[in-house]
């Protein structure tokens, strides 16, 4: 696995660059020594903050911990992680997605499926035609954190969504 480190706020010591090593690197087991890992540690007021982002083909898998430590919370995102891969490691491979960047051992692994997904609902909706200003409206009026909707401008599906620190994103398809 190859290490890509930087910080925001913070000076990346070599104590915090072999604690990410060492914990972080636990999950070499998982992965083929080419893949890379983006850790970007941040420092806003008291909270320390660890975002991991991992690239693979298809897909992304990515944690972040928040805490007044940064040695926790670079704990707690490798645990994370782990649970995300043992989680979803079934699903990926039987769809034959991303398995290029897994380790040949932890693909054959068995690994019990305790937690399928089960869709539980389902709704049908009209959707009409709006811009992303007045999907945020609808959605704060729902007391949502996501809304779906077509956008007048392209006359595509987009999604609005609540964001930390009361901002909103969208998502626009890209063929």
């Amino acid at each position: 696995m190859r290490f890509i480190i930087s910080g925001k706020n913070i000076d990346v010591t070599e104590g915090l660059k072999s604690a990410v090593y060492e914990k972080i690197g636990k999950l070499e087991r998982y992965f083929t020594p080419e893949t890379e890992i983006h850790v970007t540690l941040s420092v806003e007021k008291d909270r320390q903050k660890i975002e991991i982002t991992i690239p693979m083909k298809g897909n992304i898998v990515r944690a972040e911990q928040v805490s007044n430590d940064m040695y926790v919370s670079i704990d707690l995102v490798e645990e994370i992680i782990e649970r995300q891969l043992r989680k979803y490691k079934n699903k990926l491979v039987d769809q034959k997605q991303s398995a290029g960047n897994f380790n040949q051992a932890f693909v054959e692994e068995e690994i019990p499926d305790d937690e399928q997904i089960k869709i539980i609902r389902s709704k049908r909706f009209a959707m009409k035609p709006m811009d992303a200003e007045e999907a945020c409206i609808q959605m704060e009026l729902l007391g949502h954190n996501f809304f779906v909707f077509r956008n007048a401008e392209t006359d595509e599906v987009n999604v609005v969504y609540k964001r930390k620190g009361n901002t909103y994103g969208l998502i626009e398809p890209e063929f």
